[in-house]
């Protein structure tokens, strides 16, 4: 008779409670649990970024599989789990119309007269491409610029058209607002930093929605630019300094609607019951999301009030967050 199958769930993924509890032992626990006892024995773990899947804590465990409910996987130690024949997914391009919609709602807030506005977009991926369109909709210029993209030779849009990037320098000088949508590896490391916002209009807006790393944070502080930060080096214990600089200050939330987390739910979950062959298939029409208001605008600042007050809530604001549904979901 085969084992039961294990699966470790972090309890601040929504809507996942119940879909794999028919064909496997399923434990929903918080991030703080995975711990090395708790992952011994476990052949499967389904994440956030909080969790770090590396030696110190997967090295002698049982386990197969391991799927993160998000677009990044900066946190999971790809060589170490590729050597150990232990398998990852995560969900890529789930919550880019969250974070588009997070970047529509800054723009709103930080620039109201943003109509004939020049916008630049760094990293034209499943996030960056959305934005680029919201923010043709909205009649601003935009300026994509993704070298990767470039070299590769992806130089078309969805529709087969042409797109026109520019180079990271050409976006500098003359952008009234860059956006950073670029995952974290060697290239991106501190890509915003003294020498980039050097060749920037002094008041330009600079939004880092992908990771805390990319802002150097010590050269943010010396700028002159307004910033407007979700993510974070060194999260939850984020600089105050910064803090109080920037613009707006969101706890690495861009990415929360429920739509975004409806869908990394989904991938997540299929994931696992492909790779153990659990015959289990589920979809965003089955979880029953609360119908959208289009009534109520997302409201970003009241989110950048609370973390301002309460810093120190970084993480309970993350493991507690309001439903927010994707007004914008389609362009």
């Amino acid at each position: 008779m085969r084992k039961r199958l294990k699966i470790l769930i972090d309890r601040h993924i929504p809507l996942v409670k119940g879909l794999l509890d028919t064909v496997a032992d399923v434990e929903y626990i918080e991030p703080s649990e995975f711990t090395v006892d708790r992952v011994h024995y476990a052949d499967a773990l389904i994440i956030r970024t909080r969790t770090k899947c590396d030696a110190a804590l997967l090295e002698g465990s049982s386990v197969r599989f391991i799927a993160t409910a998000t677009i990044g996987y900066d946190h999971i130690d790809s060589v170490y789990c590729r050597s150990n024949g232990i398998e990852w997914v995560n969900a890529p391009g789930c919550n880019a119309w969250s974070v588009a919609n997070y970047i529509d709602a800054a723009i709103r807030f930080s620039l109201p007269d943003f109509k004939g506005k020049t916008i630049g977009v760094i990293g034209v991926g499943h996030v960056g491409s959305k934005v680029c369109k919201i923010a043709e909709a909205m009649g601003m210029n935009v300026m994509p610029c993704d070298p990767p993209r470039v070299a590769a030779g992806d130089t078309l849009d969805s529709d087969g058209s042409l797109i026109r990037f520019y180079e990271l320098s050409e976006v500098a000088s003359v952008a009234d607002i860059v956006t950073f949508h670029v995952p974290l590896d060697a290239t991106t490391h501190h890509i915003i930093n003294a020498y980039f916002l050097h060749s920037c209009n002094p008041d330009a807006i600079i939004i880092n929605a992908s990771r805390g790393a990319v802002l150097s944070t010590v050269d943010a502080l010396r700028a002159t630019q307004k910033f407007i930060i979700d993510c974070w080096e060194g999260e939850p214990s984020i600089n105050r300094q910064l803090l109080d600089k920037a613009l707006l200050a969101t706890p690495h939330i861009a990415g929360y609607s429920l739509d975004g987390k409806a869908n990394g739910t989904v991938a997540v979950v299929n994931a696992v019951s492909n790779f153990f062959d659990l015959g289990v298939r589920v979809s965003v029409d089955l979880l029953g999301l609360p119908p959208k208001d289009y009534s109520k605008r997302y409201d970003i600042e009241s989110e950048s009030i609370a973390l301002k007050s309460h810093p120190e809530k970084f993480e309970w604001f993350r493991n507690n967050y309001p439903i927010r549904r994707d007004l914008i979901s389609n362009y």
